[in-house]
């Protein structure tokens, strides 16, 4: 939608109006360069000053900042939520593709839903299961007896091995990976023997993928990505991690294989978590974290040495690497503290 009214705006948002309805909204934009036919939102009581140099046709905020706000207004109880779904309401994007391009080879076995799109030089193996309305973007491959759920969308370059599936309202981004190999080998007296991955990756409803993320099928049991899992880019899923339902990945995370991670965690950016153990619900890991046990109580936990000034760091780094040294030092003073005492 490239317009709306903000009327309708605040009736689809569930929002209390406050000035002209008949105000035409024609994109959404941050405080500092808003214009007159755009909207903005305040979500943070700090920034409540700028308020007042806000050039914007209309504000999204709280009902305490309404008194600061010299321009139309939306009250709501979370500005950042409301802004979610106004970005959903006034979204341009277009489709990764529109009905089936002449160039898209479908085996003749496929099924299709209704509505389905296929996008210049995609591939549809056979077996493939589309449900209604999903989109499958320009050169795009989907590998046989794969099954997508309705609505989902796949935009270009994403590759989907054989035997996948992957649930209704998904969105996988280009360049994504699904289903290759695991990364399992034995080894015979220093030659390396692959091990065939004979599992599967399951993806649920409502998950999100970013561009260049793989996710490797599993060595015998399946991958699993739970309901509303969220991935960003450049994320490495080794075979038979499980990941629970609501989820948050951040970029550059790498998991090793037969992870198990609960449901509503937060993993940050650059993380490296071990494999063959488990972390429990509602666990936060900040960035460039590296996750070696098992995390069994919910919260949130860092690893490693934030950014200083160089000349600092390496007092620091001086330190830790003299921290055993040091150790056996303090333990003799407190030992001969100890006989003295006697």
């Amino acid at each position: 939608m490239s317009s709306i009214r903000l009327a309708d705006l605040a009736q689809q948002l569930n929002a209390t109006l406050h000035g002209d309805g008949d105000l035409v909204i024609t994109g959404i934009a941050p405080m500092h360069s808003a214009n007159s036919g755009q909207i903005t939102f305040l979500s943070d009581a700090r920034y409540r000053e700028k308020l007042a140099g806000c050039q914007a046709g209309a504000v999204v905020l709280r009902e305490d900042d309404l008194p600061f706000c010299q321009v139309a207004a939306l009250v709501v109880k979370d500005p950042y939520l409301a802004y979610a779904h106004m970005a959903q309401i006034m979204d341009t994007t277009p489709a990764p593709a529109e009905n089936i391009h002449p160039s898209a080879v479908i085996d003749p076995s496929a099924s299709l839903g209704a509505n389905v799109s296929v996008g210049a030089n995609a591939v549809i193996e056979s077996g493939v299961v589309l449900g209604d309305d999903v989109i499958i973007g320009a050169g795009s491959f989907v590998g046989k007896n794969t099954t997508i759920g309705a609505k989902t969308r796949i935009w270009a370059n994403v590759t989907v091995y054989h035997g996948i599936v992957i649930g209704e309202g998904c969105l996988v981004h280009s360049s994504t990976v699904i289903g290759a190999d695991g990364f399992g080998y034995a080894n015979d007296r220093g030659q390396w023997v692959k091990i065939p991955q004979l599992g599967s990756v399951i993806i649920g409803d409502r998950v999100e993928i970013g561009s260049c993320t793989t996710i490797d099928r599993g060595a015998l049991e399946n991958t699993v990505i739970g309901n509303g899992v969220i991935i960003d880019n450049q994320c490495q899923i080794a075979h038979n991690v499980i990941i629970g339902d609501n989820t948050a990945v951040a970029g550059g995370v790498i998991m090793a294989g037969s992870l198990k991670i609960g449901r509503n965690c937060m993993i940050g950016g650059a993380s490296v978590i071990n494999g063959h153990m488990e972390i429990c619900d509602r666990v936060v890991v900040t960035g460039m974290g590296m996750v070696m046990r098992p995390i069994t109580e919910p919260g949130v936990y860092s690893s490693g040495i934030p950014l200083q000034p160089n000349k600092t760091w390496r007092k620091t780094a001086a330190l830790v690497m003299n921290i055993s040294e040091m150790n056996k030092r303090l333990k003799a003073v407190e030992r001969q503290l100890d006989n003295d005492d006697k």
